[in-house]
């Protein structure tokens, strides 16, 4: 497996954060970024993971609720690449993905345009 601090592993995620368009961070609303070294027992190899209420999906309803949580998981992205510059691709690659969830794009559509 790549070594890789949490820290580094964590600068790059910022990294791919900054290289998102202003006019869509601008658009994303209540929603953070989290980075931890694993994900759940039951899915070692998930990278990511959005969870929340999409924007697509938000209505009057949505008020005084807790922020959408985008988790990018260190430990597997590591796993599944062979250099530094795979893990930066992939970081980005990832976050893109979940972020793009906070839109309500889905998975297929993720897969068409090359984030899949």
């Amino acid at each position: 497996m790549l070594e890789m601090t949490r820290e580094e592993f964590e600068e790059l995620v910022a990294e791919a954060l900054d290289r998102i368009p202003p006019e869509l961070t601008r658009l994303m609303d209540n929603v953070a970024v989290f980075v931890e070294d694993e994900p759940a027992p039951d899915d070692p190899d998930l990278l990511g993971l959005y969870e929340g209420t999409p924007l697509t999906d938000r209505g009057e309803w949505y008020a005084g609720v807790l922020p959408d949580r985008i988790t990018i998981y260190r430990g597997p992205v590591l796993r599944m690449c062979d250099s530094r510059e795979d893990v930066v691709a992939e970081t980005e690659v990832t976050v893109v993905h979940e972020i793009a969830h906070h839109f309500g794009i889905d998975d297929a559509r993720l897969h068409e345009l090359g984030y899949g």
